[in-house]
């Protein structure tokens, strides 16, 4: 590290490589934090969580009791033991609560004054984070699995919405309205995820194992049906559409760069696709175990070198590396099955919900120099114990002395 940070300071390497290496280090020393407790609301099993990208300091999670909570994940105390509070609910009392499962939560990408759930009540609602009323109700023929807002788009406000129908409905924020049908899947939407590379660019995975990448500004179908076998008919059944698993996919999440796409299915397959080829790169993960019948929330790190997946696998969240398949490690801590995990970019935090009730935090683990220097340097502050008040001593300097 004291390379790194010498060749920062010449000149030599780019800022940027220190920066890396140091977010590889914390992801790859992620531990339970026993020191910080998420409240405890939720009656029911937690489907859903987000952490909002302005400040990094906002969660929202939704649960399987149709309640949602926005979290404060800020340490005002300065305290080493803190409770991250739920600062608002939207709950049973609620006449604007979800009637069933919350299967959905998403900020707004670029305001905390608005969020979007959807639930299996077949409604998708559009909230004021200030009155806790929602602005707008997109009402389904189906239950709604899940739904994605583009975290990039400049010239479009489209909510992709995945249903038990198996045409993926494009809802218009502005407008308040459906203005769009993509047809092409045969069963239900199970997920649906904008690219953070193209604003247009959307991909969508099914209970028919279908994996479908498309452009929404076209009238026809879609750009790509993702293919295991990467064209090989020799290798493929006797089918003639293309499959991604040899299950339900029920998971999508694009790399932080957008290059690649990652797919979880329930043959316990994961795979990694070129998002612009539609390649599988046949990046061998192993068995990825996954029972979920609706969309199972993952995640990847970003800012790291190489970057890693987070997987809910039982009671487990897995983490391997994305690019060689490896299994890195399982953090283990819940009492029950693991339905989403969400990162955080900002200090390479892991946020995971399950079954159990328990939204639980994995924190990077300080160097033991570190430890050493704060115990060191808090035990000089209590040693030295200024007689004057810092703010009236006098600090001032002069060439002259």
């Amino acid at each position: 590290m004291l390379g790194f940070l010498t060749a920062r300071q010449a000149g030599v390497d780019d800022p940027l490589r220190l920066r890396r290496v140091e977010s590889t280090r914390r992801v790859l020393s992620l531990k339970l934090n026993p020191d910080r407790d998420v409240d405890r609301i939720h009656g029911n099993g937690i489907n859903t969580i987000d952490i909002e990208a302005v400040e990094g300091r906002y969660m929202l999670s939704g649960g399987a009791d149709g309640v949602i909570v926005i979290y404060d994940l800020e340490n005002f105390g300065g305290k080493q033991q803190y409770t991250c509070k739920a600062v608002s609910t939207v709950g049973r009392s609620s006449r604007h609560v979800h009637k069933f499962s919350v299967e959905t939560v998403q900020w707004y990408p670029y305001d905390t004054g608005m969020f979007i759930s959807s639930s299996f009540d077949k409604t998708m609602k559009v909230w004021d984070t200030e009155t806790l009323k929602p602005a707008e109700v997109f009402e389904f023929e189906g239950n709604v699995y899940n739904h994605h807002l583009s975290p990039i788009a400049r010239k479009h406000s489209l909510i992709a919405v995945g249903t038990k129908n198996p045409k993926i409905q494009l809802c218009d924020l502005k407008s308040g309205s459906r203005i769009h049908v993509l047809q092409g899947h045969r069963a239900e939407v199970l997920s649906v995820r904008w690219s953070p590379r193209y604003e247009h660019i959307l991909a969508s995975a099914s209970a028919d194992s279908q994996v479908k990448v498309w452009d929404v500004r076209r009238a026809s179908c879609s750009l790509l049906t993702l293919d295991q076998h990467n064209g090989d008919k020799s290798k493929a059944s006797s089918e003639a559409v293309n499959t991604a698993h040899n299950g339900r996919v029920n998971g999508l999440c694009f790399s932080g760069d957008g290059l690649y796409l990652l797919t979880t299915g329930t043959d316990d397959r994961m795979r990694l696709w070129n998002s612009a080829t539609g390649e599988n790169t046949l990046v061998n993960y192993g068995k990825v175990c996954n029972e979920s019948r609706k969309r199972l929330q993952f995640t990847v790190s970003r800012g790291c070198s190489p970057e890693f997946v987070f997987v809910p696998c039982g009671s487990s969240v897995a983490v391997y590396a994305l690019h060689t398949g490896q299994l890195v490690t399982m953090l283990r801590g819940h009492y029950n099955n693991v339905d989403c995990c969400e990162f955080h970019p900002d200090y390479q935090e892991l946020y995971s919900g399950g079954k159990d009730c328990n939204i639980l935090a994995w924190v990077p683990v300080l160097r033991a120099s570190d430890v050493e220097e704060e115990s060191d340097s808090a035990n000089k502050g209590a040693a030295e114990q200024p007689s004057v008040n810092p703010a009236f001593q006098d600090a001032w300097s002069s060439d002259e002395d």
